[in-house]
């Protein structure tokens, strides 16, 4: 790929400002609303871009490609990076003992136990009563008309689809999606006093209440075949005495990891992709005459507009990415929605195609840390959006859409919404 100014081609006239200006600790409005263009400066004259703060902002394809497949030189393993931002806290914690957040042989253990519950035949059981679930949630919104499409809809599916997987009790679920906004807000660049203290609220709340339902499940025990908590009680038996166990601490923190990973970014998929077809008549109108396309038309939301922005990892030696010589213990992030509109990977990349092949976006990252729910996610968001659109296609925002202030996760809080 060239990556000399004198390749800037069709590139906005404001790509220096917007470049000179970016600081991922100090992100602008503008960015919120739309940051793609300053990706596109960025890719195009510094896609190994020094920050302020002394880390690295990677927007090309090829560069996240690198780190993802190279975990021994990018570690995941945030302690070091997380140490100064949270201190001795809960936040400091969870996010330093959950799944995404390690290298192996932790990582390789909990990814192991989860994907036993996460198996393709699993998956394929969930489907019923998936359907039966966003049926459900329809029929209150034809009853009600005007209604907001994140709050009783998008965030609805997968709350119930994890409380499933868990084991929570319907009446008990109603406090999770707090939970997991909070102590997910914290994980953005810059975090105030307030975020912090919500998040390290929400992790001690959401462990106090996991202590019991632990109890219970040790008590009372699921099937392991579709009970994810169950299975990670359990543990695995690998031909040794006592098979594979996660301490208390590793239990009770993936579990809430399971939470974080499969409420937000499904929601930000379901929201996210009845927004865009919304900005895009054409392809809406494609979508709903042609409904056997819904697979492509998911993996292209996803590309389009990621729902998990950034992602980070630290080198574990001197190495060099992108012509930039990058010195041991450097944090770099990986900006997965600049990736996904890389004009070296995809064809015309600002586009919006339901129906683009092939589309090898980093979404769901790759690698040993590709998501481990990523066949869960696709097919609720491809019954969720499919089941919407055949029930509502003529349905409408209603105001703007209002978004959560945030840049890793890329979603919506609000969205209202009528079908008339």
């Amino acid at each position: 790929m060239d990556r000399t100014i004198g390749k800037l081609g069709s590139m906005d006239a404001n790509a220096s400002e917007l470049i000179a200006n970016f600081d991922i600790e100090k992100l602008s409005p503008d960015f919120y609303a739309d940051p793609y263009p300053t990706y596109r400066a960025l890719r195009a004259r510094e896609p190994v871009k020094r920050m302020r703060n002394g880390t690295y902002f990677l927007t090309c394809y090829d560069d996240l490609l690198t780190v993802y497949k190279n975990t021994k030189i990018f570690s995941s393993d945030k302690k070091k990076e997380f140490a100064p931002k949270y201190g001795a806290s809960p936040l400091y914690e969870h996010h330093t003992t959950s799944l995404v957040f390690n290298d192996p042989p932790a990582h390789t253990r909990v990814r192991r136990l989860i994907m036993g519950a996460l198996s393709p035949r699993a998956i394929a059981g969930m489907e019923g009563d998936l359907i039966a679930l966003v049926e459900r949630l329809l029929d209150i919104l034809a009853a009600k008309r005007e209604f907001d499409l994140i709050e009783d809809y998008a965030s609805a599916i997968p709350v119930e689809v994890i409380g499933n997987l868990l084991g929570v009790p319907r009446e008990e679920r109603a406090p999770l999606r707090g939970w997991s906004l909070a102590i997910l807000g914290a994980l953005e660049p810059v975090i105030g006093a307030e975020a912090f203290a919500r998040g390290n609220a929400a992790v001690s709340d959401f462990l106090s209440y996991l202590e019991v339902l632990v109890e219970r499940r040790r008590a009372k025990p699921g099937n392991p075949e579709r009970d994810v908590l169950t299975r990670l009680i359990q543990g695995e038996d690998n031909g040794e005495e006592g098979g594979e166990r996660l301490s208390e601490t590793e239990l009770l923190h993936n579990c809430i990891f399971l939470l974080n990973a499969g409420h937000e970014t499904t929601t930000n998929l379901i929201g996210n992709g009845l927004v865009t077809l919304s900005a895009y008549p054409s392809e809406k109108r494609r979508l709903i005459e042609n409904p056997n396309t819904i697979k492509t038309a998911v993996e292209e939301m996803l590309r389009f507009e990621s729902s998990n922005q950034f992602g980070n990892r630290m080198t574990t030696q001197r190495v060099e990415l992108g012509g930039v010589m990058l010195d041991s213990g450097t944090s770099v992030t990986l900006c997965i929605g600049a990736a996904n509109r890389d004009p070296s990977q995809f064809n015309d990349p600002e586009k919006f195609d339901i129906t683009r092949t092939p589309n090898r976006h980093l979404a769901f990252g790759t690698g040993a840390h590709q998501c481990a729910g990523m066949a869960l996610a696709r097919l609720e968001g491809a019954i969720a959006i499919s089941r919407f659109l055949a029930r509502f296609p003529a349905y409408e925002l209603k105001g703007s859409p209002l978004r959560g202030g945030r840049a890793r996760f890329r979603g919506f809080l609000s969205v209202p919404c009528t079908v008339g």
